[in-house]
C-alpha cells in the first residue's frame, strides 16, 4: 500500500481499527527496523485516557494534525513513548506502539538497551521501543509516511489479533476499554502482562 493511501486509511478509520491495522507494519530509524506486534488506541475527546481528552496543548498538538505523524511524549520521569497519529486533521487520535519484534539493527538497539537480557525483552514495552530506536521529543510531529528520518512502512494486515484492556491507566480513565491489540503469531514479543 502506498504511503498516501495508508495515511487516508489512518485518517478515516476509527482509532481501534487503526491500532489493529498497524500490527505487522514496520518502523524504521537509521539502520534499525522493527515490526509492530502490540498497539493501544487513544481517541482524543472521546477517551479520558487520552492526552488530548481536554483539547490541544503544545505537547499534544501532533495528535490534532495529519494522520501518520509521530507523537512522542515523556512519561514516568524517564521514558519516551512513540505513537502514530490517526483520524482527520483537527480531531485527535493516536496509537501507542507497545511492543515490537526487531528486524534490522539489533546490535545498535541492544547497545541502547543494555538491560535487555533476552531478545524478547529488547522491545517489549513502549519505553523500550523509543530507547532502542534512539527516539526523543525531537521526533514528535515528524511525518512517518514521508521521506524523513523516522518512517512507518505499511505491511499486510496480520491474520489473528488478541484483544485486551489498556495498561497503566488510572481506574475510571479508560482502563476498561479493550483497545489493546497484539499480533497473536508474535505475542512473545509483546509487553507484559501478556494476553492469553
Amino acid at each position: 500500500m502506498r504511503s498516501e493511501e495508508f495515511r487516508e486509511l489512518l485518517a478515516t478509520s476509527s482509532v481501534v481499527t487503526s491500532a489493529k491495522r498497524l500490527l505487522g507494519c514496520e518502523v524504521v530509524h537509521g539502520e534499525c527496523r522493527i515490526r509492530i506486534v502490540e498497539a493501544e488506541a487513544y481517541w482524543g475527546s472521546r477517551d479520558a485516557g487520552s492526552h488530548a481528552f481536554r483539547g490541544p496543548t503544545p505537547r499534544t498538538a501532533p495528535m490534532f494534525g495529519l494522520a501518520g505523524h509521530a507523537y512522542v511524549y515523556f512519561t514516568y520521569g524517564n521514558h519516551w513513548m512513540l505513537n502514530v497519529t490517526c483520524r482527520p486533521e483537527g480531531e485527535a487520535g493516536a496509537v501507542l506502539i507497545r511492543g515490537a519484534l526487531p528486524l534490522d539493527g539489533r546490535e545498535a538497539m541492544a547497545r541502547r538497551r543494555p538491560k535487555a537480557k533476552r531478545e524478547e525483552d529488547l522491545l517489549s514495552g513502549p519505553g523500550k521501543i523509543a530507547a532502542a530506536l534512539g527516539l526523543d521529543g525531537g521526533f514528535s510531529g515528524l511525518d512517518m509516511l514521508g521521506e524523513g528520518p523516522l518512517q512507518l512502512v505499511a505491511r499486510p494486515a496480520v491474520r489473528k489479533v488478541l484483544v485486551g484492556t489498556r495498561i497503566g491507566l488510572a481506574p475510571g480513565k479508560g482502563d476498561e476499554k479493550r483497545w489493546r491489540f497484539i499480533d497473536a503469531e508474535n505475542a512473545r514479543w509483546a509487553s507484559r502482562p501478556r494476553l492469553p
